[in-house]
C-alpha cells in the first residue's frame, strides 16, 4: 500500500478540506479498514497543526467513513458480517425513499450530471482506475440523494452509504482482475436503467431498478467477501422486498 501524498490547503477551511483529503483516499482504498488515522502524523504529513486535523477526524466519524475507539484514537470503519447485513439493510430502506422523492424534485442540472458521471464511469476499464470508479459510483448515488430535497434523509442517506463495504468489494476485485470488466458493464448498465427511470418520472420503475442494483451488490457481498445470502434475503423478506434477479447485460 502507497503512502497517500499531501496535498496543498488553504488555511481558511483547513478541517473541512482535511476531511474531503481523508474520505477521497479512504474511497480511493489508500487508507484500510481498521487502519488507524493518527492525529499527529497526519498533522505532520500535511504540514498542519493537530486542531484541524483533531475536528476533520471528527467530521469523518459523523460521516459514517470512521469510527472513535475510546482512548485509542480514530480509525478506518471496520464492519462485521453482521454490520454488513444490517447497513445492506439500512441503505435499502434510504435508497428506496431517495429514489421516489428524486423522480419528483430531481433538477435538470442534477439529472444531466446523472448521465454525466455515466459517461465518465463508461471510460473506465482497468484496474488502476478503480479508485476513481468508486468516487463516481459514490457521487452517482449521492447525486440521486441530493435530488431528493429532503436535506435530513440526505444526511442519513449518506452516512449509510459511507458505512456499506463497497471498498472490501473493490478490493475483491483489485486481486482478482478478472471481476472487474463483468462487474464494471453490469453496474453501469443497472445505474443507467436507475437514471433513465427517474428522468421519465416512473417512480415505480425507478425503485424496481433501484432494489434490483442492491440486491445485486447483497449478492456481490455474498459471493466476494462472504456475507450470509440467506441472511440478506431473511432481512429482505421482513421489509416484503422480493428477490429480483439480476439481469445479464
Amino acid at each position: 500500500m502507497s503512502t497517500p501524498s499531501a496535498i496543498p490547503l488553504q488555511k481558511s477551511s483547513l478541517r473541512y478540506e482535511i476531511s474531503d483529503w481523508l474520505s477521497d483516499q479512504i474511497v480511493a482504498g489508500n487508507y484500510l479498514p481498521g487502519q488507524w488515522l493518527r492525529q499527529d502524523d497526519l498533522a505532520s504529513q500535511l504540514g498542519v497543526s493537530q486542531t484541524p486535523v483533531r475536528e476533520a477526524l471528527d467530521l469523518l466519524v459523523s460521516s459514517g467513513l470512521a469510527e472513535r475507539v475510546p482512548y485509542r484514537g480514530v480509525r478506518v470503519l471496520k464492519v462485521t458480517q453482521e454490520q454488513i447485513v444490517d447497513i445492506y439493510i439500512l441503505r435499502l430502506v434510504l435508497e428506496m425513499a431517495v429514489v421516489r422523492l428524486a423522480v419528483s424534485n430531481i433538477q435538470p442540472k442534477q439529472l444531466e450530471r446523472l448521465y454525466d458521471i455515466l459517461m465518465q464511469i463508461s471510460g473506465l476499464s482497468s484496474v488502476v482506475e478503480i479508485s476513481q470508479h468508486r468516487k463516481l459510483n459514490k457521487e452517482f448515488h449521492q447525486t440521486i440523494a441530493d435530488a431528493s430535497g429532503n436535506k435530513q434523509l440526505k444526511a442519513q442517506y449518506e452516512m449509510a452509504s459511507n458505512r456499506f463495504p463497497d471498498w472490501m468489494l473493490y478490493d475483491h476485485i483489485v486481486r482478482n482482475p478478472n471481476l472487474l470488466e463483468p462487474i464494471f458493464i453490469k453496474e453501469l448498465g443497472e445505474h443507467r436503467a436507475i437514471a433513465d427511470a427517474i428522468a421519465s418520472r416512473d417512480s415505480d420503475l425507478a425503485i424496481e431498478k433501484t432494489l434490483e442494483h442492491l440486491q445485486g451488490l447483497g449478492e456481490d457481498c455474498a459471493n466476494l467477501i462472504g456475507v450470509p445470502i440467506d441472511l440478506l434475503r431473511a432481512k429482505e423478506a421482513e421489509l416484503d422486498i422480493k428477490p429480483i434477479t439480476r439481469k445479464e447485460n
